[in-house]
């Protein structure tokens, strides 16, 4: 069986959750939740899965994991690509529970890229940084608007505004947290010697993850056309102006992609997926054009509002 590699031309960068955040809005209406069955399997309460990302992220997937589980077991990629990264929690997973032998992870924003370039290849780096470092407001303030001098400087920004901004948004105009837990301020969510102990545990699955910086709408039908179920795709694309919601701006720099053309690529390649979206009609249109299958899983958000999520595969798998 040949090795999995990356297409001729790629941009290769590649040398080779603490809790999810509820920000999500409940756009559920009743004639959408009864277009899919609930799932199988429930929404897991994020406390019980090992959390493995250095990053907060909004709208973070470690809820998915046990489905996530559910699904490499039954489909047995070799490879699982990841074309909206983020926090990475699904790829983190995946590698270190040997689901999968490698992982590919994609991710277009800049700041998050150059913390993945940096946690892959020079964990140790950002682990000194971490250490040396006690967030207090005027040294965050003056680090994120400082220019940076070194990928390695701009992997540790990533990291501290992700810490220390509410909620972990990295979009412009985001706030830093204010109270916090147990009115700690900026130090709520700062634990240097868990996330060293994160990033070591990366650093030693690093050469069984490939990083791409750029824009996965782009990649993805390159790297899923013609492994057929050698591959197998995690798509979880980020809050977008679907069924009114106007989320993605605040959470994500890059929140607009193409849905429908996302649909078509995972049409075209008939390769295994499991993707991941809110309850809109344009979504549910576009499963049902393209004969997928949907569940919807129940979950509770940061304030405990009650949401529903859709979970999309190619087979009937969680019914």
């Amino acid at each position: 069986m040949a090795d999995f590699q990356l297409p001729l031309g790629f941009n290769d960068n590649h040398s080779a959750q603490e809790s999810d955040i509820g920000i999500q809005e409940d756009t559920s209406s009743t004639f959408i939740s009864q277009q899919f069955p609930v799932s199988r399997i429930p929404g897991v309460n994020v406390a019980a899965v090992p959390q493995r990302s250095p990053f907060r992220y909004p709208g973070g997937k470690t809820w998915l994991i046990p489905h996530i589980r559910d699904w490499l077991s039954l489909s047995r990629p070799r490879v699982l690509v990841e074309p909206f990264a983020g926090g990475g929690i699904v790829s983190l997973t995946a590698v270190m529970e040997d689901l999968v032998d490698q992982a590919v992870m994609i991710e277009r924003d800049h700041d998050v890229a150059a913390f993945w370039h940096i946690a892959l290849h020079d964990g140790e780096e950002l682990i000194r940084r971490i250490h040396e470092f006690t967030p207090t407001r005027e040294l965050v303030t003056a680090l994120e608007r400082d220019d940076v001098r070194s990928l390695a400087q701009h992997a540790f920004r990533t990291l501290v505004l992700n810490r220390t901004k509410r909620a972990g948004i990295l979009a412009p105009g985001a706030s830093f947290t204010k109270a916090g837990e147990s009115n700690k301020g900026l130090l709520s969510r700062w634990y240097p010697d868990t996330l060293a102990k994160r990033l070591r545990a990366i650093a030693k699955y690093a050469t069984r993850i490939t990083f791409i910086e750029g824009d996965s709408m782009r990649f993805l039908e390159p790297l899923l056309r013609g492994w057929g179920k050698q591959v197998a795709a995690f798509i979880d694309p980020p809050y977008t102006a679907t069924g009114g919601k106007r989320a993605g701006s605040r959470l994500y720099t890059h929140c607009a992609i193409d849905h429908a053309g996302l649909f078509d690529i995972l049409a075209r390649c008939q390769t295994d997926f499991l993707m991941t979206y809110d309850e809109a009609p344009e979504i549910v249109d576009l499963i049902h054009l393209h004969q997928f299958h949907a569940v919807r899983v129940e979950m509770k958000n940061a304030h405990h509002n009650r949401l529903c999520e859709l979970v999309i595969t190619r087979d009937r798998l969680f019914s």
